[in-house]
Protein backbone atom coordinates (compact mmCIF):
# COMPACT_ATOMS: atom_id res chain seq x y z
CA UNK A 1 0.00 0.00 0.00
CA UNK A 2 2.66 2.33 1.08
CA UNK A 3 4.72 1.79 -2.21
CA UNK A 4 1.30 2.38 -4.58
CA UNK A 5 1.24 5.46 -2.48
CA UNK A 6 4.27 6.76 -3.14
CA UNK A 7 4.22 6.29 -7.09
CA UNK A 8 1.19 7.92 -6.96
CA UNK A 9 2.12 11.14 -5.13
CA UNK A 10 5.18 11.06 -7.50
CA UNK A 11 3.28 10.89 -10.80
CA UNK A 12 0.48 13.27 -9.01
CA UNK A 13 3.87 15.67 -8.38
CA UNK A 14 5.26 14.70 -12.01
CA UNK A 15 1.65 16.28 -13.11
CA UNK A 16 1.60 19.68 -10.68
CA UNK A 17 4.40 20.85 -10.74
CA UNK A 18 4.76 21.70 -14.63
CA UNK A 19 1.55 22.95 -14.56
CA UNK A 20 2.12 25.58 -12.04
CA UNK A 21 5.59 26.41 -12.75
CA UNK A 22 4.68 27.02 -16.84
CA UNK A 23 0.77 27.01 -17.63
CA UNK A 24 -0.86 29.87 -17.88
CA UNK A 25 -2.84 31.27 -14.86
CA UNK A 26 -6.08 31.22 -16.88
CA UNK A 27 -5.42 27.17 -17.86
CA UNK A 28 -3.98 26.93 -14.08
CA UNK A 29 -7.55 27.99 -13.03
CA UNK A 30 -8.83 25.56 -15.33
CA UNK A 31 -7.14 22.31 -13.88
CA UNK A 32 -7.81 24.10 -10.10
CA UNK A 33 -11.63 24.27 -11.11
CA UNK A 34 -11.37 20.68 -12.93
CA UNK A 35 -9.89 18.92 -9.57
CA UNK A 36 -12.19 20.43 -7.18
CA UNK A 37 -15.42 19.82 -9.35
CA UNK A 38 -14.12 15.97 -9.67
CA UNK A 39 -13.84 16.54 -5.64
CA UNK A 40 -17.22 17.80 -5.70
CA UNK A 41 -18.14 14.52 -7.59
CA UNK A 42 -17.04 12.85 -4.97
CA UNK A 43 -19.15 15.25 -1.92
CA UNK A 44 -21.99 14.60 -3.69
CA UNK A 45 -21.50 11.13 -3.54
CA UNK A 46 -21.18 11.03 0.20
CA UNK A 47 -23.76 13.48 1.13
CA UNK A 48 -26.53 11.22 -1.11
CA UNK A 49 -25.07 7.74 -1.92
CA UNK A 50 -28.03 6.72 -3.59
CA UNK A 51 -28.21 9.19 -6.44
CA UNK A 52 -25.24 8.77 -8.87
CA UNK A 53 -26.91 10.58 -11.70
CA UNK A 54 -26.74 14.27 -9.29
CA UNK A 55 -23.41 14.08 -8.48
CA UNK A 56 -22.65 14.19 -12.01
CA UNK A 57 -25.22 17.39 -12.17
CA UNK A 58 -23.65 18.74 -9.01
CA UNK A 59 -19.93 18.72 -10.09
CA UNK A 60 -21.43 20.90 -13.09
CA UNK A 61 -23.06 23.32 -11.01
CA UNK A 62 -19.62 23.82 -9.02
CA UNK A 63 -18.15 24.66 -12.48
CA UNK A 64 -21.24 26.96 -13.38
CA UNK A 65 -21.53 28.79 -10.51
CA UNK A 66 -17.65 29.53 -10.32
CA UNK A 67 -17.57 30.44 -13.97
CA UNK A 68 -20.72 32.58 -13.04
CA UNK A 69 -18.95 34.30 -9.94
CA UNK A 70 -15.77 34.52 -12.17
CA UNK A 71 -17.89 36.20 -15.00
CA UNK A 72 -19.01 38.96 -12.66
CA UNK A 73 -15.88 39.73 -11.25
CA UNK A 74 -17.22 41.44 -7.52
CA UNK A 75 -14.78 41.06 -5.06
CA UNK A 76 -17.36 41.51 -2.07
CA UNK A 77 -18.83 38.72 -3.45
CA UNK A 78 -15.24 36.40 -3.49
CA UNK A 79 -14.36 37.74 -0.09
CA UNK A 80 -17.70 36.88 1.74
CA UNK A 81 -17.50 33.15 -0.03
CA UNK A 82 -14.19 33.32 1.41
CA UNK A 83 -15.71 34.28 5.10
CA UNK A 84 -17.76 31.95 5.24
CA UNK A 85 -16.10 28.98 4.60
CA UNK A 86 -13.87 30.03 6.75
CA UNK A 87 -16.41 30.47 9.45
CA UNK A 88 -17.66 27.24 9.01
CA UNK A 89 -14.18 25.71 9.19
CA UNK A 90 -13.40 27.81 12.38
CA UNK A 91 -16.53 27.30 14.51
CA UNK A 92 -19.03 25.14 12.87
CA UNK A 93 -17.18 22.05 11.80
CA UNK A 94 -15.71 21.41 14.91
CA UNK A 95 -18.92 21.79 16.45
CA UNK A 96 -20.11 18.72 13.72
CA UNK A 97 -16.95 16.86 14.83
CA UNK A 98 -18.20 16.80 17.91
CA UNK A 99 -21.17 15.15 16.92
CA UNK A 100 -19.03 12.20 15.67
CA UNK A 101 -21.10 9.46 14.05
CA UNK A 102 -24.32 11.38 15.13
CA UNK A 103 -24.47 13.66 12.29
CA UNK A 104 -27.72 13.51 10.11
CA UNK A 105 -26.45 14.28 6.98
CA UNK A 106 -29.06 12.10 5.01
CA UNK A 107 -31.18 13.88 6.26
CA UNK A 108 -29.81 17.56 5.56
CA UNK A 109 -28.91 16.67 2.31
CA UNK A 110 -29.65 20.19 0.57
CA UNK A 111 -27.34 21.62 3.38
CA UNK A 112 -24.27 20.16 2.61
CA UNK A 113 -24.71 20.52 -0.68
CA UNK A 114 -24.85 24.05 -0.46
CA UNK A 115 -22.59 23.64 1.90
CA UNK A 116 -20.31 22.36 -0.56
CA UNK A 117 -20.60 24.90 -2.98
CA UNK A 118 -19.77 27.10 -0.75
CA UNK A 119 -16.74 25.73 0.34
CA UNK A 120 -15.24 24.60 -2.83
CA UNK A 121 -15.80 27.87 -4.53
CA UNK A 122 -13.68 29.41 -1.40
CA UNK A 123 -10.47 27.16 -2.29
CA UNK A 124 -10.70 27.67 -5.45
CA UNK A 125 -10.82 31.59 -5.18
CA UNK A 126 -8.52 31.33 -2.47
CA UNK A 127 -5.84 29.15 -4.70
CA UNK A 128 -6.39 32.06 -7.69
CA UNK A 129 -5.71 34.64 -4.86
CA UNK A 130 -2.30 32.72 -4.10
CA UNK A 131 -1.23 32.07 -6.98
CA UNK A 132 -1.00 36.13 -7.83
CA UNK A 133 1.89 36.24 -5.10
CA UNK A 134 3.64 33.51 -7.10
CA UNK A 135 4.23 30.37 -7.75
CA UNK A 136 6.56 29.61 -4.85
CA UNK A 137 4.07 31.26 -2.91
CA UNK A 138 1.05 29.20 -3.80
CA UNK A 139 3.36 26.14 -3.67
CA UNK A 140 4.95 26.25 -0.31
CA UNK A 141 1.62 27.01 0.76
CA UNK A 142 0.19 24.00 -0.22
CA UNK A 143 3.08 21.84 0.77
CA UNK A 144 2.78 22.66 4.47
CA UNK A 145 -0.48 20.35 4.28
CA UNK A 146 1.20 18.13 2.67
CA UNK A 147 3.89 18.23 5.23
CA UNK A 148 1.73 17.97 8.21
CA UNK A 149 0.34 14.81 6.08
CA UNK A 150 3.66 13.16 6.28
CA UNK A 151 4.68 14.30 9.57
CA UNK A 152 1.19 12.86 10.82
CA UNK A 153 1.73 9.50 8.85
CA UNK A 154 4.98 9.10 9.74
CA UNK A 155 5.16 9.59 13.25
CA UNK A 156 1.73 8.38 14.17
CA UNK A 157 3.14 4.48 12.89
CA UNK A 158 6.18 4.97 14.76
CA UNK A 159 4.98 6.03 17.98
CA UNK A 160 0.95 6.61 17.85
CA UNK A 161 -0.95 5.25 20.86
CA UNK A 162 -3.65 7.48 21.68
CA UNK A 163 -6.16 8.13 19.05
CA UNK A 164 -7.05 11.50 18.38
CA UNK A 165 -10.96 10.33 16.92
CA UNK A 166 -11.95 6.98 16.87
CA UNK A 167 -14.90 6.73 16.06
CA UNK A 168 -14.45 9.05 12.80
CA UNK A 169 -10.74 8.26 12.04
CA UNK A 170 -9.31 5.23 13.77
CA UNK A 171 -5.63 5.54 12.14
CA UNK A 172 -5.42 9.20 13.06
CA UNK A 173 -3.11 9.16 16.54
CA UNK A 174 -2.83 12.52 18.75
CA UNK A 175 1.22 11.52 18.71
CA UNK A 176 0.54 11.60 14.70
CA UNK A 177 -1.33 15.08 14.96
CA UNK A 178 1.34 16.57 17.08
CA UNK A 179 4.50 14.84 14.71
CA UNK A 180 2.91 17.00 11.97
CA UNK A 181 3.06 20.13 13.87
CA UNK A 182 5.94 19.50 14.06
CA UNK A 183 7.49 18.92 11.18
CA UNK A 184 5.61 21.92 9.70
CA UNK A 185 6.89 24.28 11.79
CA UNK A 186 10.26 23.58 10.97
CA UNK A 187 9.36 23.31 7.34
CA UNK A 188 7.94 26.87 7.72
CA UNK A 189 11.04 28.30 9.55
CA UNK A 190 13.15 26.76 6.54
CA UNK A 191 11.13 28.77 4.12
CA UNK A 192 11.15 32.07 6.17
CA UNK A 193 15.08 31.72 6.63
CA UNK A 194 16.22 30.99 3.08
CA UNK A 195 14.07 32.28 0.76
CA UNK A 196 13.45 35.51 0.42
CA UNK A 197 10.79 37.04 2.93
CA UNK A 198 7.82 38.07 0.02
CA UNK A 199 7.96 34.49 -1.76
CA UNK A 200 6.55 32.63 0.60
CA UNK A 201 3.42 33.07 3.73
CA UNK A 202 5.50 32.10 6.05
CA UNK A 203 8.56 34.65 5.45
CA UNK A 204 6.15 37.56 4.86
CA UNK A 205 4.55 36.45 8.39
CA UNK A 206 7.99 36.56 9.66
CA UNK A 207 8.97 40.13 8.25
CA UNK A 208 5.31 41.32 9.40
CA UNK A 209 5.04 40.05 13.08
CA UNK A 210 8.08 37.71 13.70
CA UNK A 211 8.65 34.00 13.88
CA UNK A 212 6.84 34.07 17.09
CA UNK A 213 2.95 35.02 15.32
CA UNK A 214 4.24 32.76 12.32
CA UNK A 215 4.67 30.15 13.74
CA UNK A 216 1.00 30.56 16.16
CA UNK A 217 -0.30 31.00 12.20
CA UNK A 218 1.14 27.61 10.86
CA UNK A 219 0.36 25.58 13.97
CA UNK A 220 -3.27 26.69 13.73
CA UNK A 221 -3.38 26.13 9.88
CA UNK A 222 -2.36 22.75 10.60
CA UNK A 223 -4.45 22.05 13.16
CA UNK A 224 -7.13 23.20 10.82
CA UNK A 225 -5.53 20.75 7.93
CA UNK A 226 -6.45 18.35 10.17
CA UNK A 227 -9.43 19.37 10.72
CA UNK A 228 -10.52 19.51 6.91
CA UNK A 229 -9.20 15.68 7.35
CA UNK A 230 -11.30 14.78 9.70
CA UNK A 231 -14.60 16.05 8.87
CA UNK A 232 -13.89 14.50 5.29
CA UNK A 233 -13.51 10.91 7.15
CA UNK A 234 -16.62 11.83 9.37
CA UNK A 235 -18.89 11.64 5.92
CA UNK A 236 -17.13 9.02 4.55
CA UNK A 237 -18.13 6.89 8.16
CA UNK A 238 -21.24 8.10 7.30
CA UNK A 239 -21.96 7.27 4.13
CA UNK A 240 -20.60 3.63 5.24
CA UNK A 241 -16.88 3.47 2.34
CA UNK A 242 -13.40 3.80 3.00
CA UNK A 243 -12.62 5.97 0.65
CA UNK A 244 -14.40 8.81 -1.24
CA UNK A 245 -13.69 7.14 -4.46
CA UNK A 246 -10.80 4.76 -6.11
CA UNK A 247 -9.50 7.05 -8.30
CA UNK A 248 -6.21 7.71 -6.87
CA UNK A 249 -4.74 4.14 -6.50
CA UNK A 250 -3.25 4.20 -2.72
CA UNK A 251 -5.19 7.31 -2.10
CA UNK A 252 -8.89 6.95 -2.72
CA UNK A 253 -10.46 9.72 -4.42
CA UNK A 254 -9.83 13.29 -5.43
CA UNK A 255 -11.64 14.58 -1.96
CA UNK A 256 -9.15 12.31 -0.02
CA UNK A 257 -6.27 14.61 -1.45
CA UNK A 258 -7.82 17.96 -1.23
CA UNK A 259 -9.61 17.55 2.42
CA UNK A 260 -6.96 19.18 4.74
CA UNK A 261 -6.42 22.27 1.80
CA UNK A 262 -10.32 22.92 1.78
CA UNK A 263 -9.80 24.89 5.19
CA UNK A 264 -6.21 25.47 4.99
CA UNK A 265 -6.66 27.53 1.50
CA UNK A 266 -8.94 30.04 2.30
CA UNK A 267 -7.81 31.22 5.78
CA UNK A 268 -4.12 31.25 3.87
CA UNK A 269 -5.73 33.60 1.63
CA UNK A 270 -7.72 35.67 4.25
CA UNK A 271 -4.23 35.96 6.38
CA UNK A 272 -2.49 37.22 3.25
CA UNK A 273 -5.04 40.01 3.16
CA UNK A 274 -4.91 40.79 6.64
CA UNK A 275 -1.26 41.25 6.21
CA UNK A 276 -1.04 43.42 3.10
Amino acid sequence: MLKTRIMTAVLLLAALLPSLFFLNPLYLSGIFLLILALAAWEWSRLIAPQKEVFAWLYALLLIFAIATLLYGQNPIIEFGILLSASFFWLVIAPILLWRSLRLPVTKWPLTFALLGLVIFSAAWFALILLRQFGVIFLLSTMALVWVADIGAYFVGKAVGRRRLAPQISPGKTLEGAIGGIILTCIYACICAWYLPFNMTLFGFAVFRFGYSAMLIMVISLTLFSIVGDLFESQLKRLAGTKDSSSLLPGHGGVLDRVDALLPTMPLAALLVGLML
